[in-house]
């Protein structure tokens, strides 16, 4: 079933002006400082509930935007050419969001979404643990059924809002003796807080924030669950065990448009960057950007920037028009990230020493891109899930 936004050219280009103005008075002057500190940006993100982004693809039936994937992957490329950190807090989220969404009850729809879009509870999703990444089959956190509720014990590890975020659409074994696995695994809507009572949930620890190469400022962190206890009808997202697998499928598939858009803004910032300090640098009497060592390099930037931007638009269009896109999700993914990498890498040998110091943002362009090829399915699973789509869709 086709995706219809029912927003117009002249709206999205009006929420990327209004991001873009954001970005110049309130982001631009703080992102050097709070990046290199390691430090949330609260103000922020309170920001990003007035613009709505917290709601970004969720129906408006709910309160939210209703954005296509197209408008929504052009606004996070705007906001990660800026500060990549910030367009992880509301990706995690909307991926727990468009789970309920798409496989929720209609209580739980009615009753979590309008939260979801106001930032009322903010979160993400929690699928990993420590021997449990790209094999989500391997998972070991349980959810034991009592009655009307689930007893969850277990941990998970490298939650993107883990710390700040109030809830999480959390992958569990409800069965652990079912053949294949997948029909074990089910996902719940884990909240710290009742929003109900106010009260916190019993059970729900948070554990230490993860320290990182990159991706400063967002909390990454690990979740601990000792005798969590949920009731079903509130939690047990589409009220039905045995369908978790496929819901962390269908929201990686959003997560990996997301993850191309980013790649996408580092490799544009970089090549931005590389192109300005080209003309301002001189050696030998003349402007870098005229050694044609230089101009190489120039040129294979544009060429995969653009690239990476075709890649990703395809894929949103793909997703938008209610078509299977995990092909188009994994080449989006796939080649953006690495071209992300690719130019981050170049731009700091164009910049040479002013590359590798922390007055420029070159080098923390350098240490974002690489959680790029990583994220939300790695780059080598990405290449057999293209290559098997290939043969299923070329079939002799």
């Amino acid at each position: 079933m086709a995706y219809e936004s029912g927003i117009s050219e002249d709206d999205e280009r009006a929420i990327l002006d209004a991001i873009e103005k954001w970005l110049e008075k309130d982001v631009r002057p703080h992102v050097m400082d709070m990046e290199h500190a390691d430090e949330y940006p609260h103000a922020m993100v309170e920001q990003m509930k007035e613009f709505g982004l917290f709601g970004a693809t969720i129906s408006p039936d709910y309160g939210g935007l209703g954005l296509s994937a197209k408008t929504y992957s052009r606004i996070v490329t705007k906001i990660a050419e800026t500060w990549m950190s910030l367009s992880g807090i509301f990706n995690s989220h909307l991926m727990m969001a468009m789970i309920v969404e798409k496989f929720g009850t209609d209580f739980q729809k009615e009753y979590w979404l309008p939260k979801f879009v106001s930032g009322e509870v903010r979160g993400g999703l929690a699928l990993t643990e420590a021997d449990a990444g790209t094999d989500l089959q391997a998972i070991r956190t349980r959810a034991d059924r009592d009655g009307d509720d689930y007893v969850i014990n277990g941990t998970k590890t490298w939650i993107s809002n883990g710390i700040e975020g109030g809830a999480v659409a959390l992958m569990v074994k409800t069965d652990s003796d079912i053949e294949p696995r997948y029909k074990g695994i089910s996902m719940l809507i884990a909240p710290k807080v009742d929003p109900e009572t106010g009260a916190p949930h019993e059970g729900f620890q948070t554990g230490k924030k993860l320290e990182k190469l990159g991706y400063k400022g967002i909390d990454s962190a690990e979740l601990i669950f000792d005798n969590y206890r949920l009731d079903a009808k509130r939690h047990l997202i589409g009220g039905e065990e045995g369908k978790g697998f496929f819901m962390a499928v269908g929201g990686l598939e959003l997560g990996r448009i997301n993850i191309a858009a980013r790649s996408v803004g580092i490799a544009r910032r970089a090549l931005n960057e590389s192109v300005r300090y080209a003309q301002e640098r001189k050696t030998f009497g003349k402007p870098i950007a005229q050694h044609q060592a230089i101009q190489l390099k120039l040129g294979e930037m544009g060429a995969r920037t653009r690239a990476a931007e075709l890649l990703t638009e395809d894929a949103a269009r793909a997703y938008d028009a209610g078509e299977r896109c995990d092909m188009e999700a994994g080449m989006a993914k796939y080649f953006a990230s690495e071209a992300a990498v690719a130019n981050a890498l170049e731009a700091m040998r164009i910049h040479g020493g002013y590359g590798y110091s922390k007055e420029y943002p070159i080098e923390r362009l350098y240490r974002e891109a690489p959680l790029m090829c990583i994220g939300e399915g790695t780059n080598e699973m990405q290449r057999i899930i293209i290559a098997k789509q290939l043969v299923e869709r070329n079939k002799v």
